[in-house]
Parts: C-alpha cells; sequence; structure tokens
C-alpha cells in the first residue's frame, strides 16, 4: 500500500489517497495518517468503502469515543456514532439535517473537548453542502500584538443550551432537551488560547457558536472582543473550503479547527455518518 499525502489549499487541509480503513489494525497506515492529521489541521481520506465498525475501530486508535447528547440521532447498531442527514424513515428524521451551521469547534462546551471528529460520507448533494475550515494556529498568530496581549490568560465561557435553542425555533425536527439532557450540559471554561497536547503550538480557541462570555470582563466589554475575534478569524485567508466526494472520510482536529457546514437543496439525501474522539481539558 501506498500513501500519499496532498496539501487542499495553501491554507492548510490535506487529500489522503492510497489508505483502507478496513484495515485499521495497520501500524504503518495509522502512523502516517496520523502524522497527516497532526501536519495539516483537516485530513480528507479518499475512497473508503467501510462499514459502522470499521470506521469505529479506525477512530479508536486516536483515543476513546465520545457520545453525543442528542442520543436520539446515534446509530442504534453503533451508538459511537452520530448520523447526520436529512433522510427520513417512517415521516421521522434518521439524523441531524442541519448540523454545524455556525462557525463552531465540536463540543467545546464539555470539560474535555474532543480531539478531533471523523465525519464519513454515505451520501451527498450534486451540490452544496460543503464545508468551511479556519486555521486557528494561523488566525492566533496573525492577531494584532494589541488583540494578543488582551487576551493572554483570558478564559473563556462555553454553552450548548443557547446555541441548540436557536437551532431549534428554526428547525422542528430537533427534539428539545430532557431535564437529564441539561443537567449534563453546564457551563464549562477553557483558556481563550490554548496549547496543543500533540505539537505545543498554541490556537485561539473562541467560536460563535459555543462561546458565551469572558470570564472577569464585563459583559459588553466581553461581547465587543468576542465580535472582533469571531470576524478576524474568518477571514479568506484562514479559510478551507471541503467541497465533499462520496466515501470520503473526513478528520478534523478541533483543537486546532473550527468549521462551518454550509446549506444544501434538501431535495437531494445528505448522510454522514460521525464519530468523535475524545480529548483532554485544554490548557
Amino acid at each position: 500500500m501506498s500513501i500519499e499525502v496532498t496539501p487542499l489549499s495553501d491554507v492548510f487541509g490535506a487529500e489522503v489517497t492510497g489508505a483502507d480503513l478496513n484495515d485499521w489494525h495497520d501500524d504503518e497506515q495509522f502512523k502516517r495518517i496520523r502524522q497527516a492529521f497532526l501536519d495539516h489541521g483537516v485530513i480528507a481520506i479518499r475512497d473508503q468503502k467501510i462499514d459502522p465498525a470499521a470506521q469505529i475501530a479506525f477512530a479508536r486508535r486516536f483515543g476513546e469515543l465520545q457520545g453525543h447528547v442528542l442520543s436520539k440521532f446515534c446509530l442504534p447498531s453503533h451508538p459511537e456514532i452520530l448520523i447526520l442527514s436529512n433522510r427520513r424513515k417512517n415521516g421521522e428524521p434518521v439524523g441531524i439535517a442541519d448540523a454545524g451551521r455556525h462557525w463552531h469547534s465540536d463540543m467545546s462546551y464539555a470539560e474535555r473537548p474532543p480531539l478531533g471528529s471523523m465525519l464519513y460520507a454515505h451520501e451527498i448533494p450534486p451540490e452544496g453542502g460543503d464545508t468551511l475550515f479556519a486555521d486557528m494556529h494561523a488566525v492566533l498568530d496573525a492577531l494584532p500584538s494589541a488583540t494578543r496581549s488582551r487576551i493572554d490568560g483570558l478564559q473563556g465561557a462555553y454553552n450548548y443550551t443557547r446555541d441548540y435553542e436557536k437551532a431549534r425555533a428554526k428547525n422542528p425536527d430537533r427534539p428539545p432537551l430532557s431535564a437529564e439532557q441539561l443537567a449534563s450540559l453546564g457551563e464549562v471554561t477553557h483558556p481563550v488560547v490554548r496549547t496543543h497536547p500533540d505539537t505545543g503550538r498554541k490556537a485561539l480557541y473562541v467560536n460563535e457558536g459555543h462561546t458565551i462570555g469572558l470570564a472577569g470582563l464585563p459583559e459588553n466589554k466581553a461581547h465587543a472582543l468576542m465580535q472582533e475575534l469571531f470576524e478576524f478569524s474568518t477571514r479568506p485567508e484562514f479559510i478551507y473550503r471541503h467541497v465533499w466526494q462520496r466515501h470520503d472520510v473526513l478528520f478534523w482536529d478541533n483543537r486546532r479547527a473550527l468549521h462551518h457546514a454550509l446549506p444544501y437543496d434538501r431535495q437531494h439525501i445528505r448522510h454522514m455518518h460521525r464519530v468523535t474522539v475524545a480529548g483532554d481539558r485544554p490548557f
């Protein structure tokens, strides 16, 4: 097997060809893919024909897996997999059709946010549904020195429920959160500038989806600073746009990247399986 890694843009992201994730136990293949993941932040592993068990087994090589609070949309036979889909069965949605329609880092509202997210494209629409990624290493490096000095040492507050209620207002297919689910979703704090545990590089770690405040700052000043950071983070020079191909396995580093899922024509099916690899508490 000959694995090739090719950059996908001048920003970050790379294409991996020649891999077969059914051989999830292949140590040399795993080593090459892991290095590509650390080097490029977002990797598209092309032309994969894998079942849920193989996707789970390969993802587990990176660490323990992390569930999602919306367990209704997890694959019944393999609850480690979250279904992102607009398909319906017996009139009911089988997955989340509008996931990620804002800039965010997956589950940054968790005490231990994920290391990475691995999304497998079973079906894609003929156009639309692309995913945008922002390189938060590059964002931090490019921040004006005055802004950087303001954020060093700051802690951000992160929460899921505010954004979820906004999404529910637009999509009635999203179920209300139960008392038990709400109890598991308390507010957490993380550094606004975090250090990558594998590479040592620092990244900006705020996002408009889940960052709701900055500890120690009055609400108006926190809001103004967050808006400045959000707008700076999504400037074109920091963005990679992924145009999906069927059977892509896209694996992104949540410690480094923000992402934003773009809309598509709901007349066409977009059906994907996501597995989430648990990470460490940011520092």
